[in-house]
């Protein structure tokens, strides 16, 4: 026997956007000074993942952070396209970032300098890093 006249309810969902609020960090003086959101939160988060080496810290997933120090003693060519990797990897974890693009590399002294930009839903920003070879 199958009931009659019972009204069954529509369900609708509604997909949130998380937001990427989070407290500011002043590099300068080491300390949190209010809140942020937007761009800027993420330009703190790429900040902080780039100075993040990778497994080293077991507060973080195994996903953040970069494997950079693994790179030390390596060919310029060799550290070249492992830099770009391992920064593309790393920042692309960042649901934010859709892309990391552009990127030029020079050597100065006993560094390659790698420069690339970030693209964001928030819009793009340049970035860099040295690493020593």
């Amino acid at each position: 026997m199958i009931p009659q006249g019972a009204n069954v309810a529509e369900v609708t969902t509604v997909e949130e956007l998380e937001t990427s609020e989070t407290y500011k960090l002043d590099l300068a003086s080491k300390r949190i000074i209010g809140r942020t959101d937007g761009l800027e939160a993420v330009k703190q988060a790429v900040f902080k993942i780039l100075q993040t080496e990778r497994y080293r810290y077991f507060c973080y997933s195994t996903n953040y952070g970069t494997e950079l120090e693994s790179l030390l003693g390596g060919s310029p060519s060799y550290v070249q396209s492992e830099l770009k990797r391992s920064i593309q990897e790393a920042l692309m974890q960042d649901e934010r970032v859709s892309d990391v693009i552009d990127f030029q590399y020079e050597m100065k002294d006993e560094a390659i300098v790698v420069q690339f930009t970030v693209v964001t839903e928030f819009g793009s920003f340049g970035e860099e890093v040295s690493q020593n070879v």
